[in-house]
């Protein structure tokens, strides 16, 4: 086996077992969602959002980049085999990690009745109240993010599965049980902090116990906090402008629709925008387990491998990513009124065409969704190549370039729409705004990395994938349409069809080859129960294949 595809196997097997984390993670959170939705009003939905913003936006502030730091350096000390230097990394990244999530905390407390009172002057006694609540994840969320870089750093994705489940628990278990007990939205966000001061926890005592115990028999000599966190500064310090940019900015864009819109339809925004989360079944864990596998290559030494393994990790991130995206848009008004009745689950199974609780959810889902499409070019994988590489300047200057972009049309998209058409407008100027927003720095990083390395998507390959999932949705939003049934069964009845046409037209349209097939089952094949099942799709679009493998079916790295 060659190291590229020996690469994709351990990158796979991470892939999984984030996977784990992350699907069963979301589905519990989803059940949890689902009856909070059914529990609170639109405007509860709406005012539980808004409570969150605040927190989110201010822990991307609190990074640095130390985390992204902690993983690189973990991973490259492990390659080199010097196991001594990671001790001093981690206590080094935990140490900071906590200082700046104290401080953090505090700010995002002090805020909490001003921006309250921007964002709903009629609501400002309660949200104040749970914004204030909220201000203590911001320290739980230091410790849980060390602990989950740690544990990608040393590829034990399997941790990351473990907390990311048990923080969902806490929170699904927690939310509605105190809701039904009359605290409302103040229960749910009460749900929400414990959950992650419960996941912080148990992350620090696994990554003391399972990994770095072990280290500190081992350390000789005190520890120079100062002098370790010099080069996970520089190295990190970059990316703050790359998370600012990819986190607090679509939060900016939200805190502005929030202030225009109103509780009841930043309900509707919330109850789609959820659904996009569902995609990160896919990217998020893909993205992550990637990061080690970059920071091994070297770009000079390895100009081939480098090549192979980008347009690789661009192709198959798409082949699954980009039919989950299309099946989301495609069934977005049944997956929502299904998941979302208007009175209760029972409707959504037997009455046709009933009234929704969140009518303009399925618009935002749609909207939302469309960004998901750019992985056809190379979006997930640019970032974390560069970052793998050790190329955190030129992140910084990509992310600079957006947020020079971004800022302007948060005031001037959002107002300006709102002036339009009134709440529901300044959500969708909200949302493409943030969709502009994005490109600017994605355009010149993949020009960038394209003139220093060569490196770049196969195009013509990512042609192809979008041609095979909008066959599928085409011929899904044509069979649903003409069907005069429950919410619940056209989205069964749809999620089948669009199964079947992609995984026909996939290998049809040449989207993908036999060897592309070959490569997945190898990759695949460390899985055990799993791969066997993923085998029985995977055999039947291989025999759809069109002719043998060609050497012209590889990815094109020229």
């Amino acid at each position: 086996m060659d190291k590229a595809l020996e690469m994709g196997k351990s990158s796979a097997t991470g892939s999984f077992h984030l996977l784990i984390g992350v699907a069963g993670s979301t589905v519990i959170m989803a059940i949890g969602t689902l009856v909070l939705a059914a529990l609170l009003s639109p405007e509860g939905v709406g005012l539980y959002g808004m409570a969150l913003i605040p927190a989110s936006i201010i822990n991307f502030f609190r990074d640095w980049g130390v985390n992204s730091a902690l993983t690189q350096q973990i991973a490259s000390l492990r390659a080199a085999g010097k196991q001594s230097e990671i001790h001093d990394v981690i206590v080094s990244g935990v140490v900071f990690e906590v200082i700046s999530g104290a401080v953090l905390s505090l700010v995002c407390f002090a805020v909490a009745w001003p921006i309250a009172l921007f964002l709903s002057p009629q609501d400002v006694g309660s949200l104040s109240v749970y914004i204030s609540i909220t201000s203590l994840s911001v320290f739980a969320g230091a410790i849980l993010s060390a602990a989950g870089s740690i544990f990608v750093g040393f590829e034990r994705m399997k941790f990351n599965s473990l907390t990311q489940i048990l923080q969902a628990v806490v929170k699904t278990a927690f939310g509605p049980l105190l809701i039904v007990l009359g605290f409302g939205v103040l229960g749910a966000v009460y749900a929400a902090t414990v959950s992650i001061l419960a996941g912080a926890v148990v992350s620090i005592l696994i990554v003391y116990f399972a990994l770095f115990r072990s280290l500190h028999k081992c350390k000789v000599g005190k520890c120079d906090v100062k002098r370790t966190l010099k080069p996970m500064l520089k190295y990190g310090l970059p990316l703050t402008g790359s998370g600012i940019v990819i986190g607090v900015l679509p939060l900016f864009f939200t805190f502005m629709m929030a202030a225009y819109a109103g509780p009841w339809m930043m309900g509707n925004y919330y109850a789609g925008a959820y659904f996009s989360v569902l995609l990160t079944f896919v990217s998020l864990p893909i993205a992550t387990a990637l990061f080690p596998v970059f920071s091994k290559l070297n770009p000079e030494k390895e100009p081939g491998l480098v090549k192979t393994v980008f347009a690789s990790s661009v192709k198959y991130t798409a082949v699954l990513l980009v039919p989950a995206t299309m099946i989301l848009i495609t069934l977005a008004t049944p997956l929502v009124n299904t998941l979302f009745p208007a009175q209760g689950i029972m409707q959504s199974l037997f009455v046709v065409n009933a009234a929704p609780k969140f009518p303009f959810a399925p618009l935002f889902l749609v909207l939302t969704s469309v960004v998901n499409l750019f992985v056809l070019i190379g979006n997930i994988s640019l970032g974390t190549f560069q970052t793998g590489i050790g190329k955190t300047n030129q992140v910084m200057k990509q992310s600079v370039l957006s947020l020079a972009v971004g800022l302007p049309l948060a005031y001037i998209l959002v107002g300006y729409f709102a002036s339009l058409g009134g709440p529901s407008f300044a959500v969708i100027g909200g949302i493409i705004g943030s969709l502009v927003a994005s490109t600017p720095g994605m355009v010149w990083g993949l020009v960038w990395i394209w003139k220093k390395y060569r490196v770049k998507a196969d195009f013509r390959v990512s042609a192809k994938i979008f041609a095979a999932s909008a066959i599928a949705s085409v011929v899904t939003y044509l069979f649903i349409s003409v069907l005069s049934l429950a919410y619940l069964i056209t989205l069964a009845a749809g999620f089948v069809v669009f199964l079947l046409v992609y995984l026909v037209a996939a290998p049809l349209v040449g989207a993908v080859n036999q060897m592309d097939i070959d490569n997945f089952r190898a990759m695949f094949s460390s899985l055990g129960v799993v791969s066997k099942v993923l085998n029985v799709p995977l055999m039947f679009m291989r025999k759809l294949c069109r002719g043998n493998f060609k050497k012209k079916d590889l990815p094109n790295s020229n």
